[in-house]
């Protein structure tokens, strides 16, 4: 199913609406950014191959609370309108996405994350009121994506609640944006803190968190394959080996 064609016809059917955007978090609505080296590497064992990422190991790679494809789960339910079922979702991720950092936020410092590293050569950058990359520490990135869409959920112009209120013609932008930063802050827990996940014998819940995330987003497009594999006809790393073995499982689809 398409989202994005799903949200034109409904757009036609109620209307012209001029666009709306959601502002585009910068470090200019957020102060005090720095720049800085990258992060240590996750836990990894030794295999023929080279060190590989506890994560991609067995049997934390097939622990799950969900067996089985998530495609059920994704699919829209009967009578329910597709952006009001993106919308709540997109709702829930973020919330549980923000409960499980914070448990390991005390982890992730200036000091044991210098960046928003989430791969041994995989970095992501912050645009800044200039238009220019600028690397931050792990958790000021964080934060300010996760301040970013806690503001969107509130805004009524955004995520309408109300009975008739329609939702802004902006709003698969937008969405596709949001999926994209909370991306990046699943990539960067299970490259730098999935040690952590461990200890909290968490490892199921993040896992199948993680799996019903990814299977959403390639649902309604709200993910592109690059920004979860990284380069194209390049080795997947990070959460791209992740998706790759995933799919050998059965777990998420192609």
């Amino acid at each position: 199913m398409s989202f994005f064609n799903s949200i034109g016809r409904s757009m036609q059917r109620s209307g012209p609406r001029g666009p709306k955007r959601s502002p585009t978090p910068t470090s200019a609505t957020f102060p005090n950014a720095g720049s800085t080296d990258s992060v240590p590497p996750s836990p990894s064992v030794a295999t023929p191959g080279g060190q590989k990422p506890l994560y991609l190991c067995s049997p934390f790679v097939e622990a799950a609370l969900v067996k089985g494809n998530f495609k059920t789960i994704v699919m829209l339910p009967k009578y329910v309108d597709i952006m009001e079922w993106v919308a709540v979702n997109i709702f829930d991720f973020f919330q549980n996405l923000n409960m499980f950092y914070g448990v390991i936020s005390e982890c992730c410092t200036q000091q044991s994350c210098p960046s928003m590293s989430a791969g041994p050569t995989l970095n992501y950058t912050w645009i800044n009121q200039d238009r220019k990359s600028v690397q931050l520490p792990a958790p000021t990135y964080i934060d300010y994506v996760m301040t970013w869409v806690q503001n969107l959920l509130d805004d009524e112009n955004n995520f309408p609640t109300k009975s008739g209120q329609d939702f802004p013609a902006s709003f698969p932008s937008t969405i596709k944006h949001v999926y994209r930063q909370l991306l990046r802050v699943f990539a960067h827990i299970y490259h730098a803190h999935y040690s952590q996940i461990l200890h909290l014998r968490s490892e199921p819940h993040f896992n199948s968190l993680f799996a019903h995330f990814l299977a959403f987003g390639r649902e309604y497009e709200l993910l592109d394959i690059k920004d979860v594999r990284g380069t194209p006809n390049a080795p997947a790393v990070g959460i791209g080996a992740l998706w790759e073995r995933w799919k050998e499982m059965g777990i998420l689809e192609g």
